[in-house]
């Protein structure tokens, strides 16, 4: 390849269908920003797969390369804030959206979307954490803020998921009783392993209950699917207890009275880390670098490379994958 070439995972439009594959790019293609990172991991979510297989409402315009996640080295920085060889975090904002994302060999983005990968973080750390890892540490940051150890138990919805295994994992360290909620019985070992007290059949939770509260079994909790699980858990979560929600894939709907707010005072807090202020970014990456590390980080994940990247795709979309999917992205 020339100086200026590099591998990425393009995925095009064309009679309907959409198709990824690795084609040969250059920087010169790449949008007019001014920070220049040359990218050595990025990491597999649910919304990468959505832009993947042609979801318009997270990628409009196709030709495209997904990655909402990347780290690696600046090569340029036209603004001054970074200088040339320092390590750099980018995830989240408009990357791999709308902008070509991690899943290339370069990536070109406004320098303020940037944060220095701390100290006591390897690259590949920081991708197993990667956007999942911002939003878990977002919402312990949120949930410890008000709840300790002594207050009762955690719940965690989604637990085998990106943001619900790192979530288990860092709540865990920090000396909460985790209970996982989960539909798949066979990770069971897997939660336990993370550091769950008890894992709890998803089952429980999905069927819908008129009931205005039930019985309260939760000092807080991390919620990352939505719908019926998370209308459950805020009717059983106890007084003064706080409820953190970062996703839908269950669904956006909510079917709540106020009395989970007004009778228990009960908080529901949502988590956006897509364009989350960096101030609160450092705070949470710091901490993630430190006393936040799950001991069994490495665990947590499992390494592809670009041409992996299809089936894993198709694997995230069925609900198949555990965990963190790293990207190394000079492997091929």
């Amino acid at each position: 390849m020339g100086a200026n070439e590099f591998n990425a995972f393009v995925v095009q439009e064309g009679e309907g269908a959409f198709t990824g594959e690795i084609k040969k790019r250059t920087v010169e293609e790449l949008p007019d920003n001014d920070l220049l990172v040359r990218v050595h991991y990025s990491s597999l979510n649910y919304k990468d797969a959505l832009s993947a297989t042609g979801n318009k409402g997270v990628t409009k315009q196709y030709p495209h390369t997904p990655g909402i996640d990347a780290v690696g080295v600046v090569m340029n920085d036209i603004s001054g804030r970074f200088q040339e060889n320092d390590a750099v975090i980018v995830t989240g904002y408009d990357l791999g959206m709308n902008t070509d994302g991690g899943f290339g060999g370069y990536i070109k983005v406004p320098s303020e979307w940037a944060g220095s990968l701390p100290e006591g973080m390897t690259m590949k750390e920081s991708m197993i954490f990667g956007t999942a890892g911002l939003t878990a540490g977002l919402s312990v940051l949120r949930l410890t803020e008000t709840v300790k150890t002594e207050h009762g138990k955690i719940a965690v919805s989604g637990a085998t998921g990106g943001v619900g295994a790192l979530s288990v994992g860092t709540l865990a360290r920090l000396g909460y009783s985790v209970s996982a909620i989960s539909g798949k019985e066979e990770e069971r070992g897997f939660l336990l392993g993370l550091g769950a007290d008890e894992v709890i059949p998803r089952q429980e939770y999905e069927a819908e209950n008129s009931r205005p509260l039930l019985k309260g079994e939760f000092a807080g909790a991390i919620d990352t699917v939505g719908g019926n699980i998370l209308t459950a858990i805020v009717k059983s979560t106890k007084p003064m207890g706080i409820v953190t929600c970062c996703g839908n894939v269950a669904s956006p709907k909510l079917d709540l009275t106020v009395y989970p707010f007004i009778l228990r005072g009960v908080s529901l807090i949502g988590i956006d880390s897509q364009n989350c202020p960096m101030e609160q970014r450092e705070i949470v990456w710091k901490k993630l670098a430190g006393e936040w590390k799950p001991d069994d980080l490495l665990d947590l994940c499992r390494e592809i490379s670009l041409s992996q990247l299809p089936e894993s795709i198709d694997q995230i979309l069925a609900g198949k994958l555990k965990g963190r999917t790293v990207v190394n992205i000079q492997s091929i």
